[in-house]
């Protein structure tokens, strides 16, 4: 690390406002803002001294989503493994060429081979999402000429865990410039967004190409098989047609079909326990998302429908299928695009989880909800904060009119 150092410090002169290459700063800076604790500090009042920063803060979002990499791993691989085996298939194109170089067998059963499998599929799909994002937010910072911060690395990694296995790489690319140019950088970039960068470029993807984002035919990595997900054959059937072929502790666990990484709830759970303990991801709202969709779900169950079999699921596997654990815990939580009021932060919610199971019972063409719901409670989160301050500042002008 020392050689690193007295490297960059060598070529700062160059880099620095005034030197020859002032317009790259913004990278230099970024590299050795991610590499070594920043140089200037503060060291005095009138500032206040705390331990954490932006770097911290993105950093540890991204540790807490390390059980939900590894299902994106784990799991692809063995929904993979487990077609090809029944099917009496075998990895084809560069992927069969480079799992052979690896000694990949094809057994489900075995964690390497799942693992192999797995990393064959996500990692061309997380490369892509992080080169083609970073470029875009690396040319926007030299523009502006200011400094290039971390919070694409959470944006980077979000993507691609809510991507299904499939996906073409052309589209991943897409979809991350979409997200964070429009989704992000036209509104001034990190901290000024208010939608979630990484599910405005899944929303992108899913209106613009939904026949590679949603269907029968995304969810296993198998060129050409076609199987649904849990969500999907609830639409068409109700939970019969679920517990025909997984349990809820299948769902739980996560080893069911679904996007890349946001299929297992324990995964999930263990990321909201590193984000609530940490003080960086608010408890608030993801409590106050479980108890409106379960209100929401009940409250349907009881009215009952003769034609939507929607109607009869329970709260209870609401929160386990689909992308709702993952869209409480990473999604819905972003300092940014989130209400920011511990009030607002509840009414918030209680919105999202509410307008979630809403979409997926009433409407069963989009049978997942949760990302329509978060970019919806995106929207609505400004004006939330701003009527809770409101009635703050009401309050406390009452109380100084009683004095």
């Amino acid at each position: 690390m020392k050689m690193l150092r007295s490297f960059l410090d060598g070529i700062h002169h160059h880099v620095r406002p005034g030197g020859k290459y002032a317009r790259l700063y913004p990278l230099y800076e970024a590299l050795d803002s991610f590499l070594f604790t920043p140089g200037t500090v503060t060291a005095a009042a009138p500032h206040v001294r705390d331990a954490i920063d932006l770097k911290r803060v993105m950093i540890t979002v991204v540790i807490a989503l390390i059980p939900c990499f590894f299902m994106a791993f784990w799991n692809t691989g063995l929904q993979a493994n487990s077609v090809m085996q029944s099917a009496g298939l075998s990895p084809e194109g560069w992927r069969g060429v480079l799992l052979e170089a690896m000694g990949y067998s094809g057994n489900p059963a075995s964690f390497s081979d799942n693992m192999l499998m797995g990393a064959v599929w996500f990692v061309p799909v997380y490369l892509v999402a992080n080169i083609v994002g970073g470029f875009w937010e690396a040319l926007f910072c030299i523009v502006r000429k200011h400094e290039l911060n971390e919070g694409f690395l959470v944006t980077g990694s979000l993507f691609p865990l809510i991507c299904p296995p499939t996906i073409p790489l052309w589209q991943v690319a897409l979809g991350i410039s979409f997200g964070v140019v429009i989704g992000k950088e036209i509104f001034g970039g990190t901290g000024k967004n208010f939608l979630n960068p990484a599910l405005t470029g899944r929303a992108f993807l899913f209106f613009a190409y939904p026949a590679q984002m949603s269907g029968e035919q995304v969810w296993t990595a198998v060129d050409g098989y076609s199987g649904a997900t849990a969500l999907g054959r609830a639409a068409e059937g109700g939970l019969e047609a679920v517990t025909g072929t997984i349990t809820w502790m299948n769902a739980f666990w996560g080893t069911i079909p679904g996007s890349l990484g946001e299929t297992s709830t324990l995964a999930c759970l263990i990321g909201a326990v590193v984000l609530v303990a940490t003080g960086i991801g608010s408890w608030r709202i993801m409590l106050s998302v479980a108890v409106g969709a379960a209100l929401t779900a009940t409250l349907f169950n009881l009215t009952g429908s003769a034609t939507n079999p929607m109607f009869a699921i329970p709260f209870y596997w609401h929160l386990v299928l689909g992308g709702f654990a993952f869209g409480t815990v990473f999604m819905a939580t972003d300092p940014v695009s989130g209400s920011m009021t511990p009030e607002g932060q509840w009414i918030y919610g209680l919105l999202i989880g509410s307008i979630c199971i809403l979409i997926r019972v009433v409407n069963p063409a989009f049978p997942e909800g949760m990302m329509l719901a978060i970019l919806f409670g995106n929207v609505c989160a400004p004006l939330i904060d701003l009527i809770i301050l409101k009635l703050h500042i009401r309050k406390r002008g009452l109380r100084h009119v009683q004095r």
